[in-house]
């Protein structure tokens, strides 16, 4: 027994020396804040075993305490306010803030939500939280184009427009990286990359065809702005196959254009799951491991999933090599030293965040902000809003006047401060008011009780709020809406059956005026219902004060100043098929059917007057800037804010080039009765067009400018739209 002890003793002694050698020879030079990134990166990698560095290409990134590398999972969203990772300030969902039209706010609340972030990183950390979720590289935001309005993703859009999904998106990135010149604030991720936007149901199998046209024009702008102007750090390679190879192993996308033509110098990541679909869904590979290395080999550094457990067996088939794996690895860890996670961050200025900016008072309210900025008024008859506070009898009914879902859209944070429709309300009118409440109407089944009171409530009532719509249950993404038909999408526009009968039942007995709240991350028709309403306002996700905001516009402390991202159709039959992912007939681009509300509209309570819209020349060369000035008046009684659009619309339309695009917009404040001199520069590459073979081009001929409230036609005038200033320019 005593030889045994002795010589568990003397190996001890053998194994400490050995790891104390053996520390010793670690080089911790990478830890030196003054070496380049680059050699810092190189210095840490090479230490690194070939199996250690296939481990750290998953999303659940284990630790080397060897090496005092942290274990890290890469998983986390942040898409209106950091998700899914309890106490966090609750934003409007993303087709809200793209409502606004106002990139500085877009700006504004990702730069709020890093903050948040930073602090809730920092408490993890202590608590030895590094659970998914819990890190700072977000998989936010999602620039895929929203093309089609039964797309239950869409919702997290800026919308419909390749110009305003650009600029909103690279606010938001820059909000989110902050403007230190060494460290980033948290990384932000442009997804799904590319050409994906639905079906849901077919997400993992379909395979995406748009002409070099399209592809150039609507489908890729988005993401190059994000990579080139905000210098985004992350992209996330999409489910589907684009010309017949799966996103994430396309060597066109991910090599070709992604890093050799743009430049991008970040970290590549499937979708969770897409690179088992190569294999499982898609069947462009026979074996997990011949997945695992089309990926790699494409360009894709990390995968959200398991699949590339199987580069080992990859390697050992020669399928890859040792380097190829030393590269992505290296890729990865250049975004943790820029986060100051891995390595000395000592001087990191984002570590000293406290948890007193988590859901403080200052983003509360400017969540309420944003809220009221997104709110889309679409008709206000013989202007019945706003509302007098002191109005006697005021009823507030419907399936979403009271809900907490309604207000979190999806991708949501956990807010303690959740204000309804019925709670603001309640809190802005008089104390004297009668204010009753019914929700009247399940969200999405018919009411078994046949005596149902509630519509009947309206017949004494001197206004009736009736807050009508969807929720993420509805429209989603395919694993979350619950209540869908079509695995996450929508089958048609129209609300709920129930909803639109219990809408008529009201307007049927009604006393006083019907205001319609439409909650809602996507166009619904108002085909059968609009008529019934003297007001209808269109709210979105609306975030956690969201019925603070709402109150705020019905009762006239704001005027509502939110303009429509996208078009609103009629009703399905004005869309092309939905799996067609050409744009003929699809957006205010290329539609030319009327729809029921056209894009870029939205009302206030006051009426907006344009005039003196001059140019610098009416004839350009193709080194010539376009610059245009108007002015902008308040005729009206109240204080407004007004998004002012430039659109191009070619005289000639051959080629397959869009009847009219947004070129230019700006969000003013405008005093009563005040006017301003707006000025817009449209640079010479901005006029171009992309021809059929997917080349910008300078293409001569006659183009009109247009610049209103809303996209040129005679609908938005006819719906209350300011009539639009026009003037030909020649391009030559």
């Amino acid at each position: 027994m005593m030889n045994l002890k002795k010589t568990i003793l003397l190996l001890l002694a053998i194994a400490v020396k050995f790891s104390v050698v053996n520390a010793q020879q670690e080089d911790f030079s990478f830890e030196n804040n003054e070496l380049p990134l680059e050699e810092r990166v190189e210095i840490l990698v090479s230490q690194i075993t070939t199996e250690e560095k296939i481990a750290q290409l998953v999303n659940g990134a284990p630790a080397i305490p060897r090496l005092n590398i942290p274990d890290y999972d890469w998983w986390n969203e942040a898409l209106h306010g950091v998700a899914r990772n309890g106490k966090a300030t609750v934003f409007p969902q993303g087709i809200g803030l793209g409502a606004t039209f106002d990139p500085e706010l877009a700006h504004r609340v990702a730069s709020a939500i890093s903050t948040e972030a930073r602090a809730k990183y920092a408490v993890s950390q202590h608590m030895g939280n590094h659970s998914k979720y819990a890190g700072l590289t977000f998989w936010t935001p999602n620039v895929n184009i929203f093309r089609d309005p039964r797309w239950g993703r869409g919702q997290e859009t800026y919308g419909e427009d390749p110009f305003l999904m650009s600029k909103m998106g690279v606010a938001f990135v820059k909000g989110l990286q902050g403007d230190h010149p060494v460290y980033l604030k948290s990384a932000a991720c442009a997804k799904h990359y590319a050409v994906h936007s639905g079906p849901e149901e077919v997400r993992h199998t379909f395979n995406a065809e748009p002409t070099q046209q399209d592809l150039y024009e609507t489908y890729l702008p988005a993401f190059e702005a994000l990579v080139t102007e905000a210098k985004v750090e992350g992209v996330m390679g999409a489910y589907n196959a684009v010309f017949g190879e799966p996103a994430c192993a396309n060597t066109f996308l991910l090599k070709e254009v992604l890093r050799d033509r743009w430049n991008f110098d970040g970290y590549v990541t499937s979708d969770c799951g897409a690179i088992g679909g190569i294999v499982w869904k898609q069947k462009f590979v026979k074996t997990a491991p011949e997945a695992a290395a089309v990926a790699l080999k494409a360009g894709v550094n990390l995968n959200c999933g398991g699949t590339y457990g199987n580069l080992q067996k990859a390697l050992e088939l020669g399928l890859i090599t040792e380097e190829l794996i030393h590269e992505r690895t290296k890729q990865l860890f250049k975004t943790r030293f820029r986060l100051g996670i891995v390595g000395n961050a000592g001087d990191n200025p984002y570590a000293n965040i406290g948890s007193d900016k988590i859901h403080c008072a200052e983003h509360v309210e400017l969540a309420r902000e944003v809220a009221q900025k997104s709110i889309v008024l679409l008709k206000n008859k013989n202007n019945t809003l706003p509302l007098a506070k002191d109005i006697k009898v005021p009823y507030v009914t419907g399936p979403f006047a009271n809900s907490g879902d309604m207000l979190i859209g999806s991708y949501y944070g956990i807010s303690p401060n959740l204000v309804t429709v019925l709670e603001g309300v309640a809190d802005a009118v008089s104390l004297g008011t009668s204010l009753n409440y019914r929700s009247g109407a399940l969200p999405f089944h018919k009411n078994i009780n046949p005596k149902n009171w509630a519509p009947n409530v309206a017949k004494e009532s001197d206004v009736t709020i009736c807050v009508v719509g969807l929720t993420a249950d509805f429209e989603g993404e395919e694993v979350d809406a619950i209540a869908s038909g079509a695995i996450g999408d929508k089958v048609d526009l129209k609300l709920p059956q129930n909803q639109i009968d219990y809408v008529k039942q009201i307007a049927e007995v009604k006393k006083g005026p019907l205001v319609l709240l439409i909650a809602s991350g996507s166009p619904v028709s108002l085909e059968g219902i609009e008529e019934h309403c003297e007001a209808i306002l269109q709210i979105w996700y609306p975030g956690e004060q969201g019925g603070k905001a709402v109150a705020d516009v019905l009762f006239g402390d704001i005027s509502p100043s939110g303009h429509l991202p996208l078009t609103f159709p009629k009703n399905v039959d004005q869309l092309p098929p939905y799996e067609d992912y050409s744009m003929k007939g699809r957006t205010y681009k290329y539609m030319t059917k009327e729809p029921m509300f056209p894009f870029g509209f939205g009302l206030t309570y006051s009426k907006t007057e344009l005039s003196g819209l001059t140019l610098s020349r009416t004839k350009l060369k193709k080194s010539e800037s376009l610059d245009v000035k108007v002015d902008v008046a308040n005729m009206g009684d109240y204080d407004i804010d007004e998004v002012v659009q430039l659109y191009v619309c070619p005289v000639d339309t051959t080629g397959g080039i869009p009847l009219k695009s947004l070129k230019a917009f700006n969000r003013i404040s405008l005093k009563k009765g005040e006017q301003k001199q707006i000025a817009f520069s449209i640079p010479p590459e901005q006029l171009k067009v992309v021809n059929e073979m997917g080349k910008k081009v300078w293409r001569k001929g006659q183009y009109k400018i247009v610049v209103g409230n809303a996209s040129p036609g005679k609908l938005s005038v006819d719906l209350g739209a300011a009539a639009p200033q026009e003037v030909m320019v020649v391009l030559r």
